[in-house]
């Protein structure tokens, strides 16, 4: 069904705030959904139709376990239809970690006396980016704290500096951000930059919770920070991620509000966010949050495969915030990007003596529970026959916001994704890959090949794989 602007009580405008809490709270309150309403919206979803708020609440209060199995079950299968098999990897890049907002869940606050306050210079960002390609990482996001220094001159330069960096056969494809909100010329100066996706994480749709957990600095402007990727879309950059920190309130609460975001967006600017993200709190220094909220893992498997029912065509990210056990969990009931061979601590990647598996959590964020190295994780997905990707064709040719839509919504994306999937792979076994593993990878690359449902020209992704056989990169559809 087509969202309808006057749905809402408070009617869609570009720049204009749009969540209505007593609203949310009025879905979550009806009558449960039978049974058979429970089915017909899964039906709707897998027929490649977003959900309305109504619908998506009825599968929010959803606690019957055959009914919950049926929404995981709806959510792996749409997956499958829309993404295909395939898992796209990247890596975040944390810059710099000097804040002048104070967020109780946050190990960069600006009342965090013990954390230890480091900007990378020029040097040092490109021996990173070194580290980080002589893994085969092609994909990264670029993480500031909010802070004067890292203006949108300095994070444009940022960008174009690593987008210079190449090791060997290594390079840097696609730049993302994760970074403070800005105004429209500076978002328009970062898009002239060349980046990919621009994220900002309203963290909690609750503007109660929100004043709560943000005691000082810009990010306590509720209002600005929800409207600011209204701004970038007027400065033209229509490739956007939007996400809520789960275990700050009511996760039911918050899906709303994600799925409310969604629907401002499309309804404004006639496209949906590329990525919704979902972390969950995990250990910080100087952590203090409420811990009624904190949810469980069943729950946050619940709530993943509704995002990916309520959105069928938006990306959504799983990071190394989860262990290794909930990252597989999770992996199939919707989600199409992982994070891969992460380190937060800055400087950390171009540090050979730090441990994969050292965290200082006075020199990070938060604490990450998957510890792996990308080479590792790859090895995993190829195993379970999930094909790793780090295509960046959709954002190189142009393929973004509503022409990024024209392709997906419809589920006509996976004509290109897998193609590209298995070339990026086929670049990754050549260059990288240990024996053992390249064995495993051209078997599932031989197996795909033959799964291809003549969308594609298969004779034609061959011939590329040989080319790249043979020293030609960077081929895609």
């Amino acid at each position: 069904m087509k969202f309808k602007p006057e749905e809402y009580r408070i009617k869609d405008e570009p720049m204009k705030p749009f969540i209505d809490p007593e609203e949310i709270w009025e879905y979550l309150n009806q009558a449960p959904a039978t049974a058979e309403q429970i089915k017909a919206i899964i039906q709707k979803s897998l027929d490649k139709n977003r959900l309305n708020l109504q619908e998506v609440s009825a599968l929010v209060n959803t606690t019957d376990p055959a009914l919950v199995a049926e929404i995981l079950e709806g959510a792996r299968e749409l997956k499958k239809r829309v993404y295909g098999n395939r898992i796209v990897l990247f890596a975040p890049l944390y810059i710099g970690n000097k804040c002048t907002n104070n967020c109780r869940y946050c190990g960069f606050r600006t009342s965090n006396k013990e954390a230890e306050r480091v900007t990378l210079n020029d040097a040092e960002i490109v021996a990173a980016v070194e580290a980080l390609e002589e893994t085969g990482q092609k994909r990264l996001i670029l993480v500031y704290g909010e802070h004067p220094l890292y203006s949108p001159e300095y994070i444009a330069n940022n960008v174009k500096l690593v987008y210079g960096v190449k090791k060997d056969n290594g390079e840097i494809r696609r730049v993302n951000i994760n970074a403070a909100p800005m105004e429209i010329e500076g978002f328009r100066i970062v898009k002239e930059a060349g980046i990919g996706t621009y994220q900002v994480f309203q963290e909690t749709y609750n503007q109660d919770a929100y004043a709560a957990y943000h005691l000082g600095g810009k990010k306590r402007d509720f209002d600005y920070r929800l409207t600011s990727l209204d701004r970038a879309q007027e400065a033209g950059l229509d490739d956007v991620g939007i996400g809520a920190l789960f275990g700050l309130y009511d996760w039911r609460y918050e899906v709303l509000g994600l799925v409310r975001h969604t629907n401002h967006l499309e309804a404004c600017y006639n496209v949906g966010p590329h990525t919704i993200s979902f972390p969950r709190i995990q250990a910080a220094s100087e952590l203090d949050v409420d811990p009624k909220y904190l949810v469980s893992d069943a729950d946050f498997v619940k709530l993943v495969a509704i995002l990916r029912l309520a959105v069928p065509y938006t990306g959504m990210i799983l990071t190394a915030r989860e262990s290794q056990q909930i990252r597989r969990d999770v992996m199939q009931f919707g989600v199409s990007q992982i994070d891969g061979g992460t380190k937060l601590e800055l400087g950390a990647y171009a540090d050979k003596e730090v441990p994969d598996d050292n965290q200082d959590l006075k020199k990070e964020q938060f604490k990450i529970n998957d510890n792996r190295s990308l080479a590792e994780i790859i090895e995993e997905l190829v195993e379970n026959e999930y094909i790793p990707s780090f295509c960046t064709a959709c954002y190189r040719l142009g393929r973004t916001g509503e022409h990024f839509m024209e392709f997906s919504v419809p589920g006509f994306i996976k004509r290109y994704c897998t193609p590209n999937a298995l070339l990026t792979l086929a670049e990754y076994l050549v260059d990288y890959a240990k024996p053992e593993v390249a064995k495993k990878g051209w078997a599932l690359i031989e197996r795909e090949l033959l799964l291809l449902d003549g969308h594609q020209d298969v004779e034609e992704v061959r011939r590329r794989i040989e080319k790249i056989k043979a020293g030609t990169r960077d081929l895609y559809f």
